[in-house]
Parts: structure tokens; C-alpha cells; sequence
């Protein structure tokens, strides 16, 4: 084995600090025509670009909380957990200046390491404990 292979295999691995998870509902009625005056595509488009490198954004079909479509689930990182952190919902999120909040929040660390905007409490709604649960199993 050569010196620099030696060197690299020695290294110790990267350290990525755990980031949030921004989980959007795109399905039944979030993400269609349903809710119409929003680009349903362009909106997650611009949370992947925004929260690049800072959180993982992941579409999921339903989060049964169609009372309150166009859900986004922010869940905090592992060190914001360890501060108190848990998941916020969020529904009827159907405007650019929300979701700009959204993320602004994010990049601030989330649930459990910076306040929310105040803004945010308009949308924040708690779906049933069936509800909650089925999202911590994913």
C-alpha cells in the first residue's frame, strides 16, 4: 500500500452535521390543481435550490392532512432534537413569501435552534397522533 493510499484510509471521515429534513406533501390534493395560483413544481424547485447543503427536501405523496393542503413538515436536526426541537407542520402554504420564511427559518437552523418567523404561526396546525406517526416511520 503506497504512503498516500495509507494517508487516505487513515483520514479521518468528514464530519456532516445533521441537517433538517423539509418534508412536502405532493399528492392527493397538495402539489395538483386543487390548489390552484401556485406553481406547485417551481415552489419545490425553489426550496431544493435554497436549502442546498442546509437541509434534505423531500417530496412524499400524502400526508393525510388534506384539510390543510400544501403541508410542509419541517423536522429538526439531530441537534436541534437534542435542544427541544420537533417537527412543525405547516399547511396552506401557498405563497412564495411563506415558503421564503420557510426557509430563512431553515438556514437559521430550524425547529429547536432559532424562532420561527412569526408569520409561521398562520399556518402551523398539529395533524392527529396517526398522522404524526405514519411521517416518523418514513
Amino acid at each position: 500500500m503506497s504512503r498516500r493510499a495509507r494517508e487516505k484510509a487513515a483520514a479521518p471521515a468528514p464530519q456532516t452535521a445533521a441537517r433538517c429534513t423539509v418534508t412536502v406533501c405532493r399528492g392527493c390534493c397538495c402539489g395538483t390543481p386543487k390548489i390552484p395560483r401556485l406553481d406547485h413544481a417551481a415552489q419545490l424547485a425553489g426550496l431544493r435550490t435554497a436549502l442546498a447543503g442546509t437541509a434534505n427536501v423531500r417530496p412524499v405523496t400524502c400526508l393525510d392532512a388534506c384539510e390543510h393542503g400544501n403541508v410542509i413538515v419541517v423536522q429538526p436536526s439531530a441537534e436541534g432534537r437534542k435542544a427541544g426541537g420537533r417537527p412543525v407542520w405547516l399547511g396552506l402554504v401557498n405563497d412564495l413569501e411563506a415558503t421564503a420564511d420557510i426557509t430563512a427559518w431553515i438556514e437559521a437552523g430550524g425547529p429547536g435552534l432559532a424562532e420561527p418567523p412569526a408569520v409561521l404561526d398562520l399556518y402551523a396546525f398539529q395533524p392527529s397522533r396517526r398522522v404524526r406517526a405514519e411521517l416518523e416511520d418514513r
